[in-house]
């Protein structure tokens, strides 16, 4: 008799095996570690590439500026220079010149004691000529006393706009039959600091 195999033909074979569980998951975190640094790789080359793009473009840039002649400055940059030195010079020369009359009279008036007043003030900028007698400044007025005129004396004296202060004349005189002492107050304009 003959020998006749039954079975079916694959059931012969050894069967394979399904694989275990840790073989899956380093097989799968193997791929996605793969395919990240796969990704990162191309992100990487598309910066680099960005970067020699921008690269490039400024070193044209650089190259289309014109080089500096080593001759000397430039004739341009010298005239803006002496031009920008003559007009701070004269900006210099007419603030020298200028008076801030609201801080005279605002410092006068702060010196001025209550029992004066005044007739008539007057006030001039300096002229830069010299006279014996102060003329840039002027009050006249009256006052009850011959030391009510030096105690007005003593504060303009101190007023920082005022300079070469002196008394012109005081003189005693009835003003409806009350007794008054009229009085003239001369001084000069201080000029004003040179501004560096």
């Amino acid at each position: 008799m003959r020998a006749v195999n039954l079975l079916p033909k694959d059931v012969g074979r050894q069967q394979r095996k399904a694989p275990s569980p840790p073989v899956l998951v380093g097989a799968g975190g193997g791929t996605l570690v793969f395919g990240v640094l796969t990704l990162l790789l191309l992100g990487a080359s598309g910066d680099v590439g960005e970067k020699r793009t921008a690269l490039e473009l400024a070193q044209r840039e650089l190259a289309s500026i014109p080089a500096v002649s080593s001759s000397g400055p430039n004739p341009v940059d010298v005239a803006l220079t002496d031009q920008r030195t003559q007009r701070a010079a004269a900006v210099s020369s007419a603030l020298g010149e200028r008076v801030a009359w609201d801080r005279v009279l605002r410092r006068f008036s702060l010196v001025l004691p209550e029992d004066v007043w005044l007739t008539s003030l007057a006030a001039t900028a300096p002229d830069g000529s010299e006279t014996g007698e102060p003329k840039g400044f002027s009050i006249t007025g009256y006052t009850y006393s011959h030391e009510a005129v030096a105690r007005l004396l003593s504060r303009v004296s101190v007023v920082p706009d005022l300079t070469n202060v002196f008394l012109r004349r005081s003189t005693l005189s009835d003003i409806d039959g009350r007794p008054v002492v009229e009085f003239e107050i001369l001084a000069d304009i201080r000029k004003a600091e040179p501004t560096t």
